[in-house]
């Protein structure tokens, strides 16, 4: 589903038309079967390729598994709105929200919506698909340009007695109306992008640039058995007894499980894999298609090709995670599964979950049963809650869930053991005191302790390192240097520490990173690339430009955008060229999005082609005239070619239609500082500060624009923006430099002493240290 009331509100985040294989005759028969409205006509391309058959082709040989899989979610995941498929109320139903009251009726057998549209003017819609089922069901209304956009008001499915079978919005604490980036008819809720690649099957997004229209094509318009599969056809051969056919025509053999099993002997605790540990993560990477956080690189993926030749996972990025890996917003439990231990340790997705009917293996504790001894771990002396209680079921501790969507509660599949400690020191959340809230952290760590006097420290051991490198504390550099070289560490947590190395403090870090370049993990060596972007020409090209050849797209795809502007040997042009067109034709595929088309305008202005990247950085504010990034690049852009006027018309349009934008106020402030507008400057960079007074840029640049007129005012605002952000290194040396200016040498070598202890080879904080001490010695 489309619609996250938890993520952050959306900054910055299918396939083309194919030809049947299979007989006119068995086509019509498919589609007068299934339904299909709009199907993809899919084959992959070359001699002997297989091609989408459709689910129900699978039904005679497997029935069974066919039989589990109708009764599930994937099968439901989008449907035609008939009299069977829609569970919400639609005889003459209203619901208020945000002063507009919405109708749900029927008219001629269809299902219709009056609701504010784009223009904020009520009109009837028609609902064309259903989308989910449990525990929310939301409906699709599709719009003449071929667009399909997601009512943000959706149906509880759950009973009366859970407070469901009610209409509700997905953003009750916010009165999104048409002019809100979140509202149903804007970009944030498009089915044709968001959520269609992974709620239908071998899907083709079909996206005109020139036109803006969609023509989005699918070969089943649910999540079918080929999702997981991949195409069938040659399998059908297979079976029909069309000769030799290797793998049995499959395009990929899901036997990670075949021939092994988890078995402990008498006195172990857990069982082990036997055979050892999977080598491949077959399964892990089926799931990943959709039960991750990710965005599209390449259209055309299908079980057997490589994930990240067609999508690039996010890592454990602040926003999205917790300091200590916990999930934060709707990530989607692949990257919550790939740091824990039992990742590690060879699970698989289908240890747990039968992938057909979606349940799960065994119910309650049963299912960590299977391998973890019941003796020990289900019982009072491990979980110190009454038997059969809530506190007493593993996942209350191990897996606590997140309520996302409204109602949609989502367990947390990083597997960890509870560390309320960790709470009272780096404001991360605990098992513990989602269940007992009136009790502090403290009391909680205080509870375990009592249990188990030496309480393990789990798994996932990065929290600390993490939580140092987001506040700037000194050594922090050190730490994600130490998590990134460490092969103990799983390949995301190695990532996602390379990823938050982009100031490199020491000559070890930076060793660390070039290391990274050279990681068996694709995750780590795009993570690796990314940090690296800072570096001077010369070195960039040095050590980015072998990764044009690596194995996998998103790598080289990571290395062709940060080489644009490198000049590079003739011996790497032909691999720059392949990696170039590859990022290029990724920025196409996502040319229907704001965000697609301001990094095409970064590319372009790094290949020094300015007038395309302000083709495209207006094409991105046409498309959606509330993408903030868009107004800041074209103003920066502006700005840099001497047209500072231009620039500052360009930000006060998109202050106009974003009022709160705090970066907006930031940009137009210092714009204004550079035309000699003091005063009117000094208005948008306090409302810069206002509106984001964690932000320390914003404190640096009030406090510069305030200091002429107003010097005791600038150094307050420093010092109290050190409050929250104590080791900022700019802040601590303006703050030292105000103080000494105003008499204060004693606070002045604090400063600077703090500076020195973030940053030792400060050269401006050795001189503030020495002004200070002359001072204090004049004194």
């Amino acid at each position: 589903m489309i619609a996250m009331p938890n993520a952050p509100r959306p900054s910055t985040a299918c396939r083309p038309l194919q030809v049947w294989l299979l007989p006119a005759l068995v086509l019509c028969l498919l589609v007068s079967l299934l339904g299909w409205q709009r199907p993809v006509l899919a084959a992959e391309s070359g001699a002997g390729a297989s091609a989408h058959v459709g689910s129900q082709a699978c039904a005679d040989c497997h029935n069974e598994q066919f039989q589990g899989w109708q009764g599930s979610q994937h099968a439901h995941a989008m449907q035609h709105a008939t009299n069977e498929t829609v569970l919400g109320d639609f005889d003459d139903a209203t619901f208020l929200y945000a002063g507009i009251e919405s109708r749900f009726f029927r008219r001629d057998g269809r299902f219709f919506v009056r609701t504010d549209g784009a223009d904020g003017r009520l009109s009837d819609f028609e609902i064309r698909y259903t989308f989910g089922v449990e525990p929310l069901q939301q409906y699709l209304v599709e719009f003449p340009d071929g667009r399909l956009q997601a009512l943000s008001i959706a149906w509880d499915n759950r009973p009366v007695s859970a407070g469901g079978q009610r209409w509700f919005h997905l953003y009750p604490g916010e009165a999104v109306d048409h002019r809100d980036e979140l509202h149903w008819t804007r970009p944030a809720q498009n089915w044709n992008h968001m959520c269609a690649d992974c709620h239908s099957t071998a899907l083709r997004k079909g996206y005109d640039a020139q036109r803006d229209t969609f023509a989005t094509r699918w070969a089943e318009l649910s999540v079918g058995c080929e999702a997981c599969h991949g195409p069938a056809s040659r399998h059908l051969d297979w079976a029909r007894g069309a000769g030799e056919i290797p793998h049995k025509g499959l395009t990929l053999l899901l036997d990670e499980r075949r021939g092994s099993g988890w078995r402990r002997a008498v006195d172990q605790l857990t069982a082990r894999r036997d055979p050892p540990p999977r080598e491949q993560s077959k399964e892990q990477e089926v799931c990943a298609q959709c039960h991750s956080r990710r965005s599209q690189i390449a259209e055309g993926f299908h079980p057997g090709k490589r994930l990240l030749d067609h999508y690039s996972p996010a890592l454990l990025e602040p926003g999205l995670y917790h300091v200590d890996g916990q999930q934060r917003e709707e990530v989607f439990v692949s990257g919550s599964f790939a740091q824990s231990r039992m990742h590690a340790a060879g699970v698989t997705c289908s240890d747990c979950h039968e992938p057909h009917g979606q349940k799960l293996r065994a119910e309650g504790n049963a299912l960590c049963a299977q391998c973890h001894a019941p003796q020990h771990y289900d019982a009072p002396d491990h979980h110190f809650h009454p038997a059969g209680s809530p506190g007493a079921q593993c996942v209350s501790c191990h897996m606590p869930q997140t309520t996302y969507m409204v109602v949609d509660p989502r367990r947390d599949h990083s597997l960890r053991i509870p560390r309320p400690e960790l709470s009272g020191r780096l404001g991360t959340p605990n098992a513990c005191s989602a269940c007992h809230s009136g009790q502090s952290a403290e009391w909680a760590a205080q509870a375990i302790r009592e249990h188990h006097p030496k309480p393990a420290e789990g798994f996932q051991r990065f929290a600390a390192a993490w939580a140092a490198a987001e506040g700037n504390a000194p050594g922090a550099s050190a730490g994600l240097a130490a998590l990134l070289t460490d092969p103990a560490q799983p390949a995301l947590v190695r990532a996602s520490s390379a990823a938050r190395l982009r100031q490199p403090a020491r000559q070890e870090d930076w060793q660390a990173l070039r290391k990274g370049l050279d990681d068996p993990s694709p995750l780590v060596r795009r993570a690796a690339l990314g940090a690296l972007e800072g570096l001077p020409a010369g070195p960039r090209g040095e050590w980015l430009a072998p990764l044009l050849n690596d194995p996998l797209q998103s790598v080289r795809s990571e290395a062709a955008r940060l080489l644009a502007d490198v000049p590079l040997p003739q011996s790497r042009q032909a691999d720059f060229a392949r990696a170039l067109g590859e990022y290029e034709a990724q920025l196409q595929l996502n040319a229907d999005r704001a965000e697609g088309r301001s990094e095409l305008a970064r590319l372009r202005r790094r290949q020094e082609r300015e007038a395309d990247a302000v083709e495209q950085l207006r094409a991105g504010l046409r498309l959606d005239p509330l993408y903030l990034p868009a107004y800041l690049e074209f103003a920066e852009l502006q700005r840099s070619a001497g047209r500072e006027a231009q620039a500052e018309a360009l930000l006060r349009e998109g202050l106009a239609l974003r009022p709160q934008a705090a970066l907006l106020h930031y940009s137009l402030g210092l714009g204004l500082v550079r035309q000699q507008r003091r005063d009117e400057a000094l208005g948008h960079l306090q409302q810069a500060q206002q509106l984001a007074p964690d932000d320390p840029r914003f404190a640096f640049a009030l406090a510069l624009a305030l200091h002429p007129g107003a010097p005791a005012q600038a150094l307050a605002v420093v010092e109290k923006a050190l409050q929250a952000r104590p080791h900022e290194a700019d802040l601590l040396w303006l703050a030292g430099v105000y103080s000494l200016e105003q008499g204060k040498p004693a606070a002045a070598r604090t400063h600077a002493q703090r500076l020195l202890e973030v940053d030792p080879g400060s050269s401006r904080a050795r001189a503030l240290l020495r002004q200070a001490r002359l001072q204090g010695a004049g004194d």
